[in-house]
């Protein structure tokens, strides 16, 4: 069974995903990773080498070829990925455990302040811009992030707390 963790970036997908697969005895992939294995190129080099169009088109090639094999896993998807093409209607058609992790833009904005170097959408963003940048990415991707069938507001619980909310969810 196929499970699917989205989000924001930041909003914690590959730490709640890797805890939640263990607790399985599940794979758990990173779709980025994924994506970095298949391209020989991380996604800061991908984006930088090859532009974001490409990037967005081998996603979505990807991610039907991941969602083709029906992993037994707990797959973590790039903040975009529901966001282009037809991906979130991939991702839906393909299982219903879809899980988007939700949590608020002073959230997002504490957490990837500390992570900006490693981001490359926000990298080159102010600190005083990326609250801006932040509310404004989320209001055209919630319409995609809201079509999960599993909306779990990550403010205030703990990885492990939030492992043990979605292990209830999929009973």
């Amino acid at each position: 069974m196929t499970q699917v963790l989205l989000g924001y970036m930041g909003s914690g997908k590959s730490t709640v995903g890797r805890l939640l697969a263990e607790k399985q005895s599940l794979h758990f992939i990173d779709f980025d990773d994924y994506i970095e294995n298949k391209e020989g190129l991380s996604v800061p080099e991908i984006f930088k080498q090859k532009g974001e169009i490409y990037f967005r088109k081998k996603e979505a090639e990807y991610l039907q070829q991941l969602l083709a094999e029906k992993p037994k896993a707990v797959v973590s998807l790039g903040g975009g990925t529901p966001c282009f093409g037809n991906n979130m209607q991939d991702v839906l058609k393909a299982t219903e455990h879809v899980f988007y992790l939700k949590l608020s833009v002073d959230a997002l904005v504490k957490r990837l302040t500390l992570e900006k170097e490693q981001r490359p959408l926000i990298k080159e963003i102010g600190d005083d811009e990326l609250s801006d940048f932040i509310r404004k990415h989320l209001f055209e991707r919630n319409f995609f992030y809201l079509q999960a069938p599993h909306i779990i507001n990550v403010e205030n619980e703990t990885p492990e707390e939030l492992v043990e909310i979605i292990l209830k969810k999929l009973v």
